[in-house]
């Protein structure tokens, strides 16, 4: 053999290891709704100001149910106590603004300055307590799905009852800002729409969050050593990594998100109760069973699916809206049963 043909052989080789296509079929969906809903509603303003809202209560969504697909998708864990740190973190969030909210006044800076310290402290917050949370719960359950499934919704009764002996059983308000309350007017061609400031604060939040979460677990040392953990953590192990510190890092992560969706979501209803976190659970696990199991581009997608549909119905058929994001997963399960963009390896 020459030293030509052996010097073309990789390149050769590489050129027949056929590459993965990407399924643009669920962006495509998503399009398909947007565009569906325009006729629908009839006009071009209310669509576009409907379309944001949905667009941000898709991304908020997100990044509550991030933490829980980052746990599941990596660790194999059904945390079914992800609502105590999502309730943890817009409870913090009422006590820091509340302390703040003299020091701020009116200055728009401040006001600012004092939401992403709650969202700072709320991370924190809660991903000290999702760390006691994997060593105490769920580290003697590791693989044992039915056990995570009772201890962890066994820890979240008992987060939400030490909830109400620190903070009261009693709704708390969590007002907006001056500076993030209102709404901006946005025209255009054949349109004039109003587009509520928090929600796009808390839209670019969540676009911030999915690309910080696909980077790190695509392009970083840490994301191939988790994943590579997760398919063979024996060999990970014996090249002198660590993989159970690994893990407690994914945990810890998914329960600040968690910390950080709680804030978002409690500026986004402006009231608290110890039960937040359980009311979002339902809606949590509806996206992560769309998007595919552990599928963090699955879950940005489902979350965004449903909150399109959900502020769409809501215009267009209220009583239906109480439904719509249950017939959307029957939908999509009927077309794909493992979801949208399903793990392969699971």
């Amino acid at each position: 053999m020459s030293a030509a043909t052996t010097a073309q052989t990789p390149a050769a080789a590489a050129a027949a290891v056929p590459k993965a296509q990407f399924d643009w079929r669920p962006l495509a969906l998503l399009a398909a709704l947007m565009a569906l809903a325009l006729p629908a509603v009839g006009s071009a303003s209310t669509w576009v100001t409907l379309t944001v809202a949905g667009l941000a209560m898709g991304l908020i969504i997100f990044v509550i149910a991030s933490g829980l697909t980052l746990v599941f998708g990596l660790m194999d864990v059904l945390n079914f106590g992800h609502g105590v740190f999502i309730a943890l973190g817009a409870f913090m969030a009422t006590t820091v603004m509340a302390g703040m909210a003299p020091w701020a006044g009116e200055s728009g800076a401040l006001q600012l300055v004092s939401v992403f310290s709650a969202m700072l402290v709320a991370m924190a917050v809660a991903g000290a307590v999702g760390w006691a949370f994997e060593r105490v719960i769920v580290r003697p359950v590791y693989g044992l799905h039915l056990k995570q499934i009772l201890i962890t919704m066994g820890g979240m009764i008992v987060g939400e009852e030490i909830i109400k002996v620190i903070w009261g059983p009693q709704q708390i308000a969590l007002p907006l800002p001056s500076l993030l309350a209102g709404s901006w007017l946005v025209a255009g061609p054949g349109f004039e729409a109003s587009v509520e400031k928090y929600r796009v604060m808390a839209a670019g939040i969540g676009l911030l969050v999915f690309a910080a979460l696909a980077w790190t677990l695509n392009r970083t040392k840490v994301g191939l050593l988790i994943r590579a953990g997760v398919q063979d953590r024996e060999m990970v192990e014996s090249l002198g990594y660590r993989i159970r510190r690994l893990f407690v890092g994914v945990f810890v992560a998914g329960s600040a998100l968690a910390g950080l969706g709680g804030v978002l979501w409690g500026l986004y209803q402006q009231t608290v109760t110890p039960q937040i976190g359980a009311q979002v659970n339902v809606l949590i696990f509806i996206v992560i069973i769309i998007g595919g199991l552990g599928s963090t581009l699955g879950c940005f997608v489902g979350a965004l699916l449903v909150g399109l549909l959900a502020n769409y119905t809501g215009f267009l058929a209220p009583k239906v809206a109480l439904f719509s994001n249950i017939g959307l997963m029957v939908a999509i399960l009927l077309w794909r049963p493992q979801g949208l963009y399903p793990v392969t390896s699971r």
